[in-house]
This record gives C-alpha cells, structure tokens and sequence, in this order.
C-alpha cells in the first residue's frame, strides 16, 4: 500500500478511530488526541505495518489498543516516579459545574454501567456495537481467540443488562 492510499484510509476511518482512541482512553479526549498523533505517526513512518490478514480497520484499532496501553503504562510509571519525589503532594480534582446535570443522564449511565464491567467484557462490546465489528474482528483487535472474545461479549451483555436492570434509568 502507497502513501496516498494509507492516508486515504486513515482519513476514512478517523471519526471511528477517534471513538475507538477515546474508549481505549476511558473517555479522556486529551489522553486520545495524543494516542491517535502517535498511532498516525507510527503508521506513516512506517513503524507499523497493515500486512492484509484483516481489514484495515480492524488492524488500526489493534495498533489503537496497543499505543493507548502503552501510554497508560508509560503514564503509571511517570506517576509513580513523581509520587516519590514528591511526598504525593496532589491537588484536589476540579469540579465542573455541569458535572451534576451530566451525572444524571442517560449517557452517563450507560457509561457508568460500562466502566463496571471487566475490561475486556467493555472493549469486546464497545467494539462490536459502537464500532460495527463483528466478534471474530474484536478478537482480532484485542489479541485474543475467537472463543475468549465470544465469551467476553456473552459475558458483557448479560452483566451490562444486570446493571441497567429494566432500562428505566435511561
């Protein structure tokens, strides 16, 4: 694949990517702003090859998954560095002042009924439903079988549906 038609497909599939960056970021957009520059980098400069054993897309969010995890490890570490020289001198967090009107919509309990699930019950449904992979694709993006990605997704929407109960919340 040339140049020009790797970018052709990055520009196609960005708006997915970019849900996709900020799933894998637990909705930090500034955390998937900057994994998305690196995943785009990486594949330009050729660092990260589409060898044609999938689609294109699904092969992108597997080099997602794997940037924004290695971010996070990089981050956990730089924090624990920085707890140790400074004695964990932390400011308290911010709050917004919308943040009492967004607790209490239906997107945020749904969010909040997907940051309960276990990590790879979330990414398997985040990928199949709001990314419209199929579960040999998902598998495929977070590096597991078939069986254990079918597994998950099962798993995921029976626990998701205990957690939103009859769906009156929403």
């Amino acid at each position: 694949m040339d140049e020009v038609e790797l970018i052709c497909h990055l520009e196609r599939t960005h708006a997915d990517c970019f849900g996709w960056a900020m799933a894998c970021c637990s909705r930090d957009r500034d955390q998937a702003e900057e994994v998305l520059q690196t995943v785009y980098l990486t594949v330009l400069e050729g660092r990260a090859r589409y060898d044609h054993r999938s689609t294109f897309r699904t092969w992108l969010f597997g080099v997602i998954r794997r940037t924004a995890a290695s971010e996070r490890r990089k981050a956990w570490l730089r924090g624990l560095l920085l707890e140790r020289k400074s004695g964990d001198m932390r400011p308290e967090p911010i709050a917004w002042p919308d943040a009492n009107v967004e607790r209490d919509s239906r997107g945020n309990v749904l969010r909040q009924a997907l940051t309960d699930l276990a990590a790879r019950q979330r990414e398997v449904l985040q990928l199949v439903f709001y990314h419209d992979l199929t579960v040999e694709e998902a598998a495929n993006v977070m590096g597991v079988s078939v069986g254990s990605a079918r597994t998950h997704y099962a798993r995921g929407k029976a626990r998701l549906a205990a957690l939103l109960g009859d769906g009156k919340e929403l």
